[in-house]
């Protein structure tokens, strides 16, 4: 599975540069940036700007905060003269071999600040989120140049599985990823005025860190692959590939939301994963939410999974839109159900359980255990 890293700032950065030098020579200050406010030199000095305090931002671990970068082009008191284009260009050039370095060199636990949507990002995520600046921003000058743009197939559809999992996918990636993000139109889906993207999710939980799991790992994990994660030597369990492919079938569909998707969990003694939890969806009309969970069998009886349902569980009562969380666990499996009751759980009324069954088409054999916010 393709991990976004530094290779791919890199390649970015490579065909943002090939593709915008041969204008140089152009007025930028004087040409608007596609359909931006900005001129094209502005855009282009947004972009180095953006690699730089992403790259400060993952090599000092900043946390609650952005650290305050600044780049200046318009010379100093030292009598430097003010950034030509072609310089402006180089800067950019510059600022994305640090990006890459600073991918290079986190490890994969480290997180910094980063306000949407979950307060922080890792070195896939600063890596997306420069990958995802070249790209759009590269578009936006050279439409206002004229001058043709298309990045590589693969990297557009490793910014859409990774930063926008709630979009459906169409059949090339570019152009949806364009349209996601107000710059073009597909057929048969509606003009996008607004948007966001999204980081996967964290949460930690005691000795286990959650990490959310995007659709490009999710694929990987329901093909029989390790998700980008280093597992238990028996991991990952059955149960873990199953929710793994019901979060690939929710996102080719476009309603998956990676906040009620799956979660896996990462031992921080070690980084290795050792299980999977997470949400059979968003909640419902009722505002409810059914989570389910699995370990390897070797990471079985130490409390893990207590742990992290009752992380889970605190951080997505603590939202709004949920009332109640529940579990449907088989009537013999004690082992589960005392993770459930650890957590917070406990056995439904006999009309939410008659409820529940009837509602989500739950098996016979299965008992309800609920927690409400």
């Amino acid at each position: 599975m393709r991990i976004m890293g530094g290779d791919q700032v890199e390649q970015a950065v490579e065909g943002c540069l090939e593709t915008l030098r041969p204008a140089a020579d152009r007025d930028w200050d004087a040409v608007r940036a596609g359909r931006l406010e900005w001129s094209c030199r502005r855009t282009a000095e947004h972009i180095a700007s953006d690699l730089i305090a992403y790259a400060g931002q993952l090599a000092g671990r900043v946390q609650n905060r952005y650290a305050p970068f600044e780049i200046t082009f318009e010379g100093s008191e030292d009598g430097l003269e003010p950034a030509g284009t072609a310089d402006v260009l180089d800067v950019i050039g510059t600022t994305g071999a640090l990006l890459a370095a600073a991918v290079r060199t986190a490890p994969r636990e480290a997180r910094a600040f980063h306000p949407f949507p979950f307060g922080g990002a890792d070195r896939s995520g600063f890596a997306a989120m420069g990958v995802t600046e070249v790209l759009l921003h590269t578009h936006d000058i050279a439409e206002g140049l004229g001058v043709a743009y298309e990045p590589p197939a693969q990297l557009a559809e490793d910014v859409l599985t990774l930063l926008f999992p709630h979009v459906r996918p169409g059949s090339a990636a570019w152009p949806t990823l364009l349209w996601a993000t107000g710059r073009g139109d597909l057929p048969g889906r509606a003009p996008v005025t607004r948007w966001h993207w999204y980081l996967p999710p964290v949460v930690p939980a005691g000795r286990l860190t959650l990490h959310g799991v995007t659709p490009a790992a999710a694929r990987d994990l329901a093909l029989g692959g390790d998700g980008g994660f280093t597992w238990v030597e028996d991991g990952p369990f059955q149960g873990t590939r199953d929710a793994a492919g019901t979060v690939v079938k929710a996102y080719e569909a476009g309603v998956h939301r990676p906040e009620w998707g799956l979660f896996v969990l990462v031992r921080k003694e070690d980084g290795r994963a050792v299980g999977g939890m997470g949400f059979h969806g968003a909640p419902d009309d009722e505002q409810r939410a059914e989570v389910g969970y699995d370990l390897a069998e070797s990471a079985r009886g130490h409390g893990y999974a207590s742990e992290a349902l009752t992380a889970l569980a605190d951080r997505a009562l603590a939202r709004d839109g949920i009332r109640l969380l529940f579990a449907a666990i088989d009537d013999d499996n004690r082992p589960s159900q005392s993770v459930a009751e650890r957590a917070g759980f406990t056995r439904a009324t006999v009309e939410e359980e008659r409820t529940a069954h009837g509602q989500h088409d739950l098996e016979p054999g299965l008992r309800l255990y609920v927690r409400r916010g």
